[in-house]
């Protein structure tokens, strides 16, 4: 029997795994370990968890879920905002879609859906801040100011300087919103 999809001990495992899967990765973070961790033992694991791959997905979700309740109290600010408390956090290893991307290459393993899902819904996010700027066309911007984001992401982290990393990309979309919403 699968227990609820909020019950205190799936949550207990998922933050086990969160804090496992951030510090050193998805494919080295075994069940095993996230078990030991949480302090349960396989068969409620897998009571909540049909397998690892759930657990990553729950994860994604999970992370994709933050994402959107942070955005939802910027109002309006500029996107890069979104990334200094990310960036700044103790342990940041870049972002965890990236990351999952990047460890889970079969386009088709549902990891990768979520991480699809989250990136179009980013995308979205900065296509409506740019329109609210005055861009008239901003789709290509946006994605363009994605991909200073995954940038900016990983220079947070392997820089080692996050504040140095934010003032760039920030000074970055301002001068693609100086440019893309001028008169021509």
């Amino acid at each position: 029997m699968t227990e609820t999809a909020t019950s205190p001990v799936r949550e207990a495992i998922l933050a086990a795994a969160s804090a496992l899967f951030r510090a050193e990765g998805f494919r080295a973070t075994s069940a095993d370990r996230v078990l030991a961790d949480a302090g349960y033992s396989k068969v409620t694991f897998y009571r909540h968890f049909p397998a690892k791959d759930d657990l990553v997905v729950a994860f994604l979700e999970r992370e994709f879920e933050r994402a959107q309740a942070a955005v939802a109290g910027l109002a309006g600010a500029n996107p890069a905002d979104l990334f200094y408390a990310e960036m700044c956090a103790p342990g940041f290893r870049g972002c965890v879609f990236l990351n999952a991307a990047a460890e889970y290459p079969d386009p088709d393993h549902p990891a990768r859906a979520v991480v699809a899902r989250f990136r179009e819904w980013m995308i979205d996010v900065i296509s409506g801040w740019l329109a609210a700027e005055g861009v008239a066309d901003p789709a290509p911007w946006a994605h363009a100011i994605m991909m200073m984001r995954d940038g900016a992401l990983a220079s947070g982290y392997l820089d080692d300087d996050p504040a140095a990393v934010l003032a760039d990309l920030t000074a970055a979309i301002d001068a693609i919103v100086a440019r893309a919403s001028a008169p021509r």
